[in-house]
């Protein structure tokens, strides 16, 4: 690989849950102002991986770095570069969508007029000005999804960590998450989202990590990953997919009808 520009690089990360090794020495690299995806099938370790790189998860071994700087050594100068919408996403759903801005610039110390501004601007941008003054726990999931990102988004983040973020989203609130982020690539922020839909992420992203079973079996730019094949065969070939017919014969009993 040639020299980059790293967003992210994390080196042998590692985590455990009991004897089982969930993350087992992971080196992740994404390039600044990429639109990276990481994929994997369900279990590959995706979550875990994100968790540790943003500093949610502490790991139980390896090192991680954002712009160059260490998650656990220099913590507090790394979250004001990151914005994360996890997976499983929890607000603070008493208050409304224009509140849960208000109260996430506080807590950045951003001040009140400059937040209000950007709130008004995300609301906008997001189509979240009608429901501005709705409570969150009113919020459909595509809504919670487009507030969780400007949430995210408020203090202008460097490198934006999203897991998951188009599950159970409509078409039309996915179409606007799309265009926020390309907007946000464009002007040279990087974009990290996990997913296990690889149409979605051959449309989006230039660079692509591969994990299964805990490790990176595959990470680079998008073409040169998918080897003149769709991502999605590229993927089951990388994972190790089984192969045509697989397991059919103790399924002999499947869609037989009862004498």
């Amino acid at each position: 690989m040639t020299d980059i520009a790293e967003a992210v690089r994390t080196e042998r990360l590692l985590k455990r849950f009991g004897n089982q090794v969930a993350v087992g020495g992971v080196d992740l690299v994404v390039p600044r102002g990429s639109f990276a995806g990481l994929v994997g099938p369900n279990g590959a370790g995706k979550t875990t991986t994100l968790s540790m790189v943003t500093g949610l998860l502490r790991p139980d071994g390896g090192v991680v770095r954002i712009d160059g700087l260490d998650v656990w050594r220099d913590p507090v100068a790394v979250k004001a570069r990151i914005g994360v919408l996890p997976e499983g996403l929890r607000l603070f759903e008493r208050l409304s969508g224009r509140e849960l801005l208000s109260y996430n610039g506080q807590l950045r110390g951003i001040p009140r007029a400059e937040v209000e501004q950007r709130a008004e601007d995300l609301l906008r941008i997001m189509d979240l000005a009608e429901s501005a003054d709705k409570l969150v726990v009113d919020y459909s999931t595509g809504m919670r999804k487009k507030i969780g990102l400007a949430a995210a988004l408020l203090h202008n983040p460097r490198v934006l960590f999203l897991d998951e973020p188009f599950e159970g989203v409509d078409p039309v609130s996915a179409n606007t998450l799309v265009e926020v982020l390309r907007r946000y690539t464009a002007s040279g922020a990087t974009v990290v989202f996990s997913s296990h839909v690889m149409e979605l992420v051959e449309r989006l992203c230039d660079w692509v990590s591969v994990m299964s079973r805990g490790q990176i079996v595959a990470q680079g730019p998008l073409d040169e990953v998918r080897a003149g094949r769709s991502l999605n065969e590229a993927f089951l070939g990388l994972v190790g997919a089984g192969g045509e017919g697989e397991g059919e014969e103790g399924l002999s009993w499947l869609g037989a009808t009862s004498a």
